[in-house]
């Protein structure tokens, strides 16, 4: 496939039946089945989670986004207007008070000007509206208006998954830390406590970053030509911590092993040319698609994604076309479960 193919969003589509689009967890984090597809021939292999430990090395580092999903969907009614609103807050914004930006359903009840009524006595201005129809709301409430979104919340789930969650803890990694995600960066959630010290204790170093997941990982490719999509910004983190965790590894001749598309942004939105990994505190927009050039990641865990998807886009850069692909076409086939509660594939 030429160059200029690679470009256009329509390459990057796939037949999915329904059946496959994963609705619940595994029954244990890490027994999904694991893919694993090596980016140089394109050979494919078939495993359960649980080997990964196997398939990573003495010296090698794995980094993982510890963010922390909030319960960030909520609904509310508004003023002169009949029916719920659904309220969705992707992060914070620069202003004073409770400002986030937020995804609202149906738009024409949230127009600049509206208020809405939560429960628990929240209130929601809507002051503006952004690019992509994303509000402005300043949310007013008499005390720590986290602990009430906790109360009032319910966890954001992808609109693929209309089976009702069972445990809101199934859509959060065993090493969340930092409250901040409208969605989980699913790759991580294969891992158990266990796993992660398996993994430990054989040698391989792990370095914590962030990434707080918005519209920018999930928001769909409208135009047919890649370079016309511009990705919304997201918040990042890279502490000197880990930034001296990853580089160590590089030095000894380590792999730096990304656990999901959020922490391969990350690390590479802060590496330099010279595949240097500098703490970092910011916003990055980073859109990865084939023609890029990774600094830093040699290795990538991740799970399969939306078809026409930036994230697809992503692991097609890293992976190769072709064999992505054609490792598509094979899950499909083998029955692979698909999206943020699917099986996971393990690209190196």
């Amino acid at each position: 496939m030429s160059s200029v193919d690679l470009l256009r969003r329509s390459s990057y589509s796939y037949e999915l039946p329904e059946r496959l689009i994963a609705q619940t967890p595994s029954e244990r984090r890490d027994m999904c089945r694991l893919m694993t597809v090596d980016r140089t021939t394109g050979q494919v292999g078939h495993a359960l989670f649980r080997d990964i430990a196997d398939l990573l090395h003495p010296g090698d580092c794995l980094v993982l986004n510890d963010t922390k999903v909030i319960p960030a969907r909520i609904f509310g009614t508004s003023a002169g207007h009949a029916g719920a609103v659904e309220t969705v807050l992707l992060r914070r914004a620069e202003g004073e008070g409770e400002l986030w930006e937020c995804l609202t359903r149906p738009g024409k009840k949230t127009r600049p000007g509206a208020v809405v009524a939560y429960p628990g006595g929240v209130t929601g201005h809507v002051t503006g509206v952004l690019e992509g129809g994303v509000r402005l709301i300043r949310f007013d409430y008499k005390g720590n208006f986290m602990e009430k979104l906790d109360e009032i919340g319910i966890m954001p789930l992808p609109p693929y998954i209309t089976t009702r969650l069972e445990d809101n803890s199934s859509y959060q990694t065993v090493y969340a830390r930092y409250a901040g995600s409208a969605a989980a960066p699913t790759a991580g959630l294969h891992f158990t406590d266990e796993l992660l010290a398996r993994i430990a204790d054989k040698g391989v170093d792990i370095a914590r970053v962030l990434l707080h997941v918005g519209i920018g990982t999930f928001r769909p490719v409208k135009e047919d030509d890649l370079t016309a999509h511009k990705m919304h910004s997201e918040y990042i983190r890279v502490t000197e911590e880990a930034a001296e965790t990853v580089n160590r590894a590089r030095a000894r001749g380590g792999r730096v092993v990304a656990v999901g598309t959020t922490s391969c942004r990350t690390i590479e939105s802060a590496a330099d040319e010279n595949g240097v990994l500098h703490p970092f505190s910011g916003e990055t927009d980073i859109f990865i698609y084939p023609s890029y050039r990774f600094k830093v990641m040699d290795a990538l865990i991740t799970n399969f994604h939306l078809p026409e998807s930036t994230l697809l886009m992503l692991v097609s850069a890293f992976g190769g076309y072709e064999h992505m692909m054609q490792a598509y076409r094979i899950a499909v086939a083998e029955g692979y479960r698909f999206f943020s509660f699917g099986d996971a594939m393990f690209i190196s």
